[in-house]
This record gives C-alpha cells, structure tokens and sequence, in this order.
C-alpha cells in the first residue's frame, strides 16, 4: 500500500509529494518493517527458475515440426534422468506458466478404414485375447491398415506394423490402394529388418487382405504366428490403433493436406524416424522405441 501511495504521488509536483516518514506514519507501518519487507521483495529469487529453465528444454526437445508434444508426465520421467524429483502438481503449474501445455490429444481424428469384407479366406483365432502386456522386443508385432486424404481429395492408404514391447514402427508403407501390393510391401520391409532368429505373433483384424493366402503363406513361409482380432473389435489391436492415432496427430493434424502421395510418403518418413529414435514413452521406461529394444536385447 505504501509503495502504491509513492507510486501514485510520483505524478505530482514534488512540492505536493508526501515524505515516506509521514505516509508510514499515517499506516501505522515502523520504518524498519517497511525498509525490511522492501530489501526482501527485492532480494526474493524464483525458488523454480533452474527447474523452468530444464522444463523448457524438455518440451522443446519433444517438439514435432514446431509443435509440443510432451504432457507433464513425460517431462516428469525426463526431470528423473536429470536427477530431479518434484511433485507432478509442480511440473503441471510450471508448464502452465512457462506456456508448454499440450492440447493436441484430446481432438477427434477421422479417416478411420475398414477392410472388414466377412469371411473371404482363412480366419486365425485371437492368440492375444487384448493381453498387451509383451516386454521383449520381436515377439509380438501388430499391423493394420489406415487412411489419410490428401490435398486432391483422394485417399491415401497407410500399412504399418509396430512391436509392442518397444512400440517401435517396423515396417510403413503408402500406396493409393489398399491392395496385395500394399500389404507385401509392408511384409518384405519387415523381413528385411527382423532378426534371423524372430518367429512372432502378427496380429490384424480380420480385414480381407489378412486373409487371402498370399498374406497367410507369406507368414507360413517365414515362420511367423498368425493372430487376428475378433470381428469388429478394435480394441482386441488397440496398439495399433494407438499408433495411427498418434501419427495422424502429431505428423499430420493441424497442417495443410498433403499435396500427393510423395509429400506424405516425405513427411511420413520423417515422423517415424522421430518417433522410433527420438520420441519417449511411459511405456517403454522414458526411452525411445529403439532405444528400449537395444536396451532390453542386451540385458
């Protein structure tokens, strides 16, 4: 109230300016209180200015083409790296302050995709029966398929498979058909990266391209156990699904359409790089997908 009154007075003439002494004297305040509380406020120092400063460079860290993309909980596992441990209601206030909240999960995606055409060719029983709950990389493997539309109209298609201990994308294809051409591709790629020695599950849903016996030979060819979810149940490949959504969010919500199949297939490649080398997760102990699998593979 004092340094109001002083600051209010400062407009006026200095002849008609109250002596601090009397405006204290008129408060009932004591000169030393006054000058004591003034040399604290002075003196005070943001007991979080440090910890803001690493919040920041955490969020920044996880940006995804200029946009954030870390909540509170994982700049908290972040903060634990750094050797820093304070309450979850701190990290959040502090976000809040410093501007670094994230607001981009909570919008509905569409471009949902249903290659769901009954039974055409082989239906594999649900090994998985939604038990997400593998830890060792290249045993369990869930593919499906996605659709995007481009800057024209037209849809592009999108074929992944991702491992669900490491979350770590495998194998990703776009094509302006959601065809046999698709889906071997995206097989082949797997091929190409898995291990000698891997023989996994690979769940999908019961779209009509899991069932054709190119799809299910190529399996038996290499090995790998067919699994496939119960019809019209989503969840039963939920960790699929949690990709495209993720994807479909941070690469793509909130830009211009693709123009074409090149652009996206440029900006795809770039997403998933991201998200397999650099993006942390809960999920995989605060660590990237490849970094959990090399992680866990030389334990």
């Amino acid at each position: 109230m004092v340094d109001q009154i002083r600051a209010d007075q400062a407009q006026l003439p200095k002849s008609k300016r109250y002596k601090i002494g009397d405006i204290l004297k008129a408060v009932g305040l004591k000169k030393a209180t006054y000058h004591d509380e003034r040399k604290r406020i002075n003196n005070h120092q943001d007991k979080y200015a440090d910890l803001k400063i690493q919040i920041k460079k955490i969020t920044d860290n996880g940006k995804y083409r200029g946009r954030l993309t870390y909540g509170y909980r994982r700049v908290q596992t972040e903060l634990v790296k750094l050797h820093i441990r304070v309450a979850d209601t701190v990290t959040r206030r502090l976000m809040s302050e410093l501007g670094v909240q994230v607001s981009l999960y909570n919008r509905h995606r569409n471009g949902k995709y249903s290659s769901y055409r009954g039974k055409v060719g082989q239906v594999s029983p649900n090994l998985l029966k939604q038990d997400f709950c593998q830890s060792q990389p290249y045993k369990t493997l869930h593919t499906d398929v996605t659709q995007v539309r481009l800057k024209n109209q037209k849809w592009a298609y999108i074929s992944a498979i991702t491992d669900e201990a490491s979350k770590e994308v495998l194998a990703f294809q776009i094509s302006n058909s959601p065809n046999r051409d698709l889906i071997t591709k995206t097989l082949d790629g797997l091929i190409a990266k898995l291990p000698t020695n891997a023989k996994p599950i690979i769940h999908s849903d019961q779209g009509w391209q899991y069932q054709l016996n190119y799809y299910t030979q190529k399996l038996s060819d290499n090995s790998f156990i067919q699994s496939m979810s119960r019809k019209g149940n989503c969840h039963d490949n939920a960790p699929i699904e949690s990709f495209f959504h993720v994807y479909k969010t941070e690469c793509l919500a909130g830009f211009p359409p693709c123009k074409d199949l090149t652009e996206l297939k440029t900006v795809s490649e770039e997403y998933i790089y991201w998200f397999n080398h650099q993006r942390i997760s809960l999920k995989t102990k605060g660590m990237s997908p490849c970094e959990y699998r090399e992680h866990t593979l030389a334990a």
